[in-house]
């Protein structure tokens, strides 16, 4: 790249270059223009000189002869000059004096010697003047053949000019050469003074830059404090420091972006972060205090209406002043914001990122200066109201802009981080418990009592199982309202729990129904259990508004492993017998099975088999399918497939005999008569929405399954992408790998995929975050409670948050009345399934 000073010399020599190519060319052209028109004058003198010696020497009565060599003589003086000059005879001469050998004449000699005109001509280099002898009075003394006027002949002039050319360009060249250096000698002094002076600015200049490590130092960026003694280059170096200056006022540190980018990273919210928020916050802060010197970062959240909790994150151990000086600053903050002025029940939570340190010693004063603050108005996520930061970098007005931009974003992501922590937790919690009497809930109580009789079995122990329903339990609800029978049985669960062993596992089955189990007892022991069970409900009471008092009995049904039953369901079902048998002898009391009651209850297990083994023979499967409506459109949109055992005696609804037809072994038979059913249906009506279907975890292990589907559909004409099959947790998730491979063969053909009660189990989200899930079926239990618990709202508000976030559709079951449905709707459900919806029939798709 060419330097400034090289760009001046260089241009100087060219423009002198230009200048002497440019002057020698005018000049050449100049003295050419004045040379030919001296040539001219010089011709015209000569022919009328000429003309002159002649007439004057006729008139002295010169012979033709004398007169020829005295134009000989004029001739032959003119042979080593650069003119030439001949006489041309015109024809009245002739006439007279007789012919003479002379070149015909051109058209410049013709013309003058018809028009008696004096012409001037340039040939090339060579000038010519034809001069007309034009016959005067004097002239007709001799030339008495002619009149006055008449042209008698003419002088024809030559001149060559290039010799007089040559010898004046030759002069001139030399005379600028002699001249050439001079104006080189300027530039380059020229040059030298002003490159002395651009050097000096640029090197103090480059100075400045090298020395640019921060921010800061761009208020030094000023090149020179003397004048240059150029007003355009003073205006450069002047405009590359109010530069500095305004780059001062809006650039940030690279240190400080590359902050911000580690900051960033760490917005990612997964699954790690959700752990435990505390520790997020805790590496947020000491990722803040690499870059700068952040003290502490504070955080406050709305709990309830008129509680508040703050968090308070220290980088260093604290001390005891600090602590109290930092609450004491924290509260003035808040009470400069008209929405958390005043507030008194404030929870403060201390946490330390680093105590192997103490913290640096701090004022009031430092603690006022260094804290940088943002409040909201109204909780933001996760219940949010306010974050703040106590670092020395809020002193520098850039960094404290950057600073604001990174609260304002730590805002939304704490407040995500905690409140992703806590749905989390809750439904971690609520997908093992009740929501309502927070005791364990039906599914887990299946996994435990398995668990049990593996255990017992190992061991060679016995164990009991109750089943406990409480006695007119719907008139308490009917007379006082529900918010009366759910403190009922609230408290009736705690006066439970006291009656029970420490070691006994109490849970709720569903509605006024509980299950107990009681490890390692005896059935005389358990019957006692059982019995301080009862006393214990027959002396509750609960205190109505109007100071009446509730009271309700309760009947249970005992059954003993493994006495009574070594499956869970056969001994299930016998202490749901021995239930129905106490309420039936009284209620408010216990009952054991005797031998008869056993051989009664496997007798009924008998006759369901024989029924279910006749429906598959018989082809008395029937499909019944519930109404699924779009949320948006109220419109009916799927249906779920039931199966249905129809009998001349009865109707046999899929409670009664799907987990006997599991046992059997049977259950993936019943499947295909009902789904072969279903697609008949819906080739016969042309119904067109999507078909739910419940998938038995036999399905995975069938290798006939997946191709038995398939002809399904093809002699149906019913498109894959119509059929959602339902999942469940039950069984499944011991085999994740088969269950894997399985999904992955649905989805490759094209069918769609749905999680049934998504929330009431351990591992919902571990399907939607390993499967390709289309549909989240909510858990009913949590859409049912919706009107009367803001717990159970708030947890199908987050998994339809969830679901919406990650593309997946929700439904929302048990839908039992119109104010459900609203609520429902108000959470962004898509789609709801229920009895206000619609009751299963075999008819729904035809209309």
């Amino acid at each position: 790249m060419k330097t400034l000073h090289s760009f001046i010399l260089t241009a100087s020599v060219a423009v002198s270059l230009i200048f002497f190519g440019g002057s020698y060319l005018v000049f050449t052209y100049a003295f050419r223009d004045g040379i030919r028109d001296s040539a001219r004058e010089q011709a015209a003198v000569l022919a009328r000189s000429t003309w002159h010696s002649m007439t004057q020497l006729m008139f002295q009565g010169w012979s033709r002869d004398e007169l020829l060599g005295f134009i000989d003589a004029t001739q032959t003086a003119l042979v080593d000059s650069p003119t030439t000059i001949a006489i041309h005879r015109g024809e009245a001469v002739a006439e007279r004096y007789g012919h003479f050998d002379q070149p015909a004449p051109d058209t410049p000699l013709t013309r003058a010697l018809t028009d008696g005109a004096a012409t001037d001509l340039l040939e090339g280099d060579f000038v010519r003047h034809v001069f007309p002898l034009v016959a005067e009075a004097r002239c007709l003394s001799c030339h008495d053949n002619a009149r006055v006027g008449d042209v008698l002949g003419a002088i024809d002039v030559r001149q060559d000019t290039r010799p007089a050319l040559a010898k004046a360009e030759k002069r001139f060249f030399f005379s600028l050469l002699a001249l050439a250096p001079l104006p080189f000698v300027v530039a380059f002094l020229v040059v030298w003074r002003i490159n002395r002076r651009i050097d000096d600015a640029v090197g103090r200049l480059r100075d400045n830059v090298d020395n640019l490590n921060r921010v800061s130092d761009l208020t030094s960026l000023r090149p020179t404090e003397a004048s240059i003694g150029f007003r355009e280059l003073d205006d450069i170096f002047e405009q590359i420091a109010q530069l500095g200056t305004r780059l001062r006022n809006v650039a940030v540190d690279k240190d400080l972006l590359e902050f911000e980018i580690r900051l960033m990273e760490k917005f990612i919210i997964t699954s790690e972060v959700v752990k435990d928020w505390h520790e997020y916050v805790k590496e947020l802060l000491i990722e803040i205090s690499k870059v700068i010197d952040a003290y502490t970062l504070f955080c406050v959240f709305k709990v309830e209406d008129e509680l508040f909790s703050l968090e308070i994150f220290w980088r260093h151990r604290p001390s005891p002043e600090q602590l109290t000086q930092m609450e004491e600053r924290v509260r003035a903050i808040l009470d400069t914001n008209p929405y958390l002025r005043g507030i008194h029940g404030i929870q403060i939570n201390h946490t330390v990122a680093e105590p192997d340190r103490d913290m640096p010693p701090l004022n009031a004063r430092d603690m006022e200066l260094q804290t940088k603050s943002l409040l909201v108005e109204a909780p933001k996520i996760g219940g949010i109201v306010g974050i703040g930061v106590q670092s020395e970098m809020v002193r520098d007005d850039t960094r404290a802009l950057v600073m604001e931009s990174i609260l304002s974003t730590l805002l939304n992501v704490i407040g995500s981080v905690r409140a992703i922590y806590k749905y989390t937790r809750d439904l971690e919690y609520y997908a093992t418990r009740d929501p309502l009497t927070h005791l364990y809930n039906q599914r887990v109580f299946w996994e435990l009592l398995e668990y049990e009789i593996s255990r017992a079995s190992r061991h060679k122990q016995s164990f009991g199982l109750l089943m406990i329903d409480l006695d007119n339990f719907k008139s308490i609800n009917d007379t006082y309202g529900h918010h009366v029978g759910d403190r009922f049985l609230q408290e009736f669960a705690n006066v439970v729990r006291h009656a029970l062993r420490n070691e006994d596992i109490l849970a709720r089955y569903g509605g006024d129904e509980f299950v107990a189990l009681l490890p390692e007892v005896s059935e005389a022991d358990a019957y006692t259990v059982a019995g301080r069970v009862v006393e214990a409900a027959a002396n509750l009471a609960v205190e109505l508004p109007d100071g009446g008092r509730a009271k309700a009995s309760v009947s249970v049904g005992l059954a003993i492993y493994p006495d009574h039953g070594d499956d869970k369901k056969d001994l299930f079902l016998l202490a749901d017998n021995m239930m129905y048998k106490a309420k039936n002898e009284g209620k408010n009391r216990v009952a054991l099975p005797s031998d008869v009651d056993v051989a009664e209850a496997y007798r009924k297990i008998g006759e369901k088999s024989q029924i279910v083994l006749r429906a598959l023979d018989e082809g008395l499967v029937r499909p019944y399918f519930q109404p699924i409506m779009h949320g948006g459109t109220r419109q009916l949109a799927a249906v779920e497939v039931l199966s249905r055992i129809q009998t001349d005696e009865a109707l046999f609804e899929a409670g009664e005999f799907i987990e006997l037809a599991e046992k059997m072994g049977v259950i993936h038979k019943l499947d295909f008569q009902v789904m072969d059913q279903a697609m008949a249906e819906v080739a016969r009506t042309g119904y067109a929405g999507y078909l739910f279907i419940n998938l038995s975890p036999r399905a995975m292990v069938l290798s006939e399954f997946l191709p038995e589907v398939k002809a399904m559909v093809i002699r149906h004409g019913v498109a894959p992408d119509r059929i959602v099959f339902e999942i469940t947790e039950r069984e499944t998730i011991k085999n994740i790998s088969l269950l894997t491979k399985f999904v992955a063969a649905l989805k490759m053909e094209g069918f769609l995929l749905a999680v049934d009660d998504f929330g009431s189990g351990f591992s919902s989200y571990h399907y939607i975050k390993h499967f390709p899930i289309d549909f989240l079926k909510i858990e009913g239990e949590f859409v049912l409670n919706m009107v009367k618990s803001e717990r159970d709202a708030a947890f199908v508000r987050s998994i339809a948050t969830l679901a919406r976030e990650l593309g997946i559709r929700t439904v929302a079951e048990f839908v039992e009345s119109e104010e459900v449905l609203e609520q429902a709707r108000a959470a962004g459900i898509d789609y709801m399934q229920g009895w206000h919806i619609g009751r299963p029939g075999p008819n729904i798709l035809a209309g």
